[in-house]
Formats: C-alpha cells, structure tokens, sequence
C-alpha cells in the first residue's frame, strides 16, 4: 500500500509545509548560478518564431463553470508579468519566477486544480493552461527546456483538439518551467487574450532560418489494474523557411499519464498483461 504524504494525513499542515516549499525554492534558484529573465518590453520585436492558442473555457469539467471563470481570471492576472518578457542569451525563464508577485495587488481566485491527487478548488487553480501553452511555444524553438513534468493525471478531456503529451505541470515550490537560452537571439513572449481564447506568441529579434512540427507517434490506451493509462511519443521535425522538411527528427520524450475520465465510444484500450 501506498504510504499517505504527512499533509494527506494532517491536512491543517499543507500551508505551513507550502510556505516552508516555497521559500526554499526561490532561495535555490537565488544560488543556482542562472541569469533568470526579468526585463519586459512593451513594443513587439519583430520576428515570429511561433504562435499557439487554446481555448479559455472548459464545458467538460463536471465542475461549476465559476471555476472556469476564476481560472480566466488567474490567467489575465499571470499574463500581465508573462506579456512582453525578454528572454536574452545566457538567460534562463522560470515559470514562477515570472509570475510570482503576480497576485500581490489582487490575490488568484478558486480554480480547479490537484490537490493531493483530488481535484479541488484552490487560489490560482487553472495556471497550468498558461504553462501548457507556454510549453508548446517553447518546444517550436530553438530554446532548451531544462525543466518540465507532464501531467500525471488528466482529470478532464481538453477544450479543444491538440497534440496528446504536450503539456507542462507547474506548482509553486514543487513543479516549474524552466527554459535555457542558448542561442544569440533574443525572445520575446506574448500573450493575447479574446473573448473565447487565450494567444501566445514567440517573437525574436532575428529572421527565423528554420521552423519546427511537433507530432505523436505510438499513441496507445492501457489499462493496467483498473486505471486508464495513455502512452504517447512526442517527436519534432525540423522545417526550412521555404517550408521543405530539413530532414531532421528528434523524439524529445515519451509521455505516460493517467486517464481520469471515460474516453471516447470506439477508442481501443489494450489490456495490459500481468507481469
């Protein structure tokens, strides 16, 4: 049997044992030796390296939709420290770092989010869509991903097609996004929203000379005692500018998590043999 963490079992710990979390984490990064990005320019650099959406409001959660509503709420208030962030050579971008005085002047509403393997509402819940988006930016460029964790659970199907194992889990004094600039080039993200729909956009201040496709291959459903299990492999194909594959493929990661809702009628679910 799984042993239960110490705050599962006292839960009235979970804030100090957070705090304790968070003070440690931010005073690593202090020493960790990285020059973390923090300068943010207001006017467009000129270049797009690479632009994504999703869509703001999830009707499938099962959830009272002011959650939904919160979480876009949490969003708009993380996009004003994300919008026009510069990624410069030598830098390195956190997640939290950027994002974490955010709630200083106006504190997150209730969003959905994970809490000791449960769904719950919590301040700030629903950040996660801004890491997944950002991610998804990151992996169409040159930039390295240094840190990131998939989801171990999709709790609800996605609000809108996209890639399967494209995602980025991020908890304040657990989980970040980090990326390494190593190029010459500068970044710049940018972050739109519409009434529907949430934009990111890699801009930089060189010509892109090559484009990058992320696809799946090896998509399978598993059931291994009792749970649904999703395993995918995420690979990246290098394209010139005039649009000719460069015949470069990379597989970047394969991704393994936990299905938490019914799938699809006609979805086939390999049962996995016992060992």
């Amino acid at each position: 049997m799984k042993r239960k963490r110490v705050t599962e079992l006292f839960p009235g710990l979970l804030p100090l044992r957070k705090r304790q979390r968070v003070f440690c984490f931010y005073a690593g990064m202090s020493l960790d030796g990285n020059v973390y990005a923090k300068e943010r320019k207001i006017d467009d650099l000129p270049w797009v390296q690479y632009s994504g959406f999703s869509l703001l409001y999830n009707q499938q959660t099962g959830f009272d939709m002011k959650y939904q509503e919160n979480k876009v709420f949490n969003l708009r208030l993380a996009a004003k420290k994300l919008d026009g962030l510069l990624i410069a050579p030598g830098e390195t971008f956190s997640f939290w770092k950027a994002v974490r005085y955010a709630d200083r002047e106006v504190p997150y509403k209730d969003g959905l989010t994970v809490v000791n393997g449960k769904v719950a509402a919590s301040p700030g819940g629903g950040l996660c869509q801004m890491s997944n988006l950002l991610f998804e930016l990151f992996l169409h460029s040159p930039l390295e991903i240094t840190e990131r964790k998939g989801h171990e659970k999709k709790e609800f199907p996605d609000a809108h097609n996209s890639l399967e194992g494209v995602d980025a889990t991020v908890s304040e004094g657990w989980t970040d996004l980090k990326v390494k600039n190593k190029t010459g080039q500068t970044f710049q993200i940018r972050i739109v929203f519409d009434e529907k729909r949430i934009f990111g956009i890699l801009r930089t201040d060189h010509r892109p000379e090559v484009s990058y496709k992320i696809r799946n291959e090896h998509l399978v459903y598993q059931r291994r005692d009792g749970r649904v299990y999703q395993r995918v492999s995420v690979y990246r194909d290098e394209v010139a500018k005039n649009g000719e594959p460069r015949g470069r493929t990379r597989l970047l990661y394969e991704n393994c998590c936990e299905i938490g809702y019914e799938l699809p009628a006609g979805v086939e679910i390999k049962e996995e043999m016992g060992k």
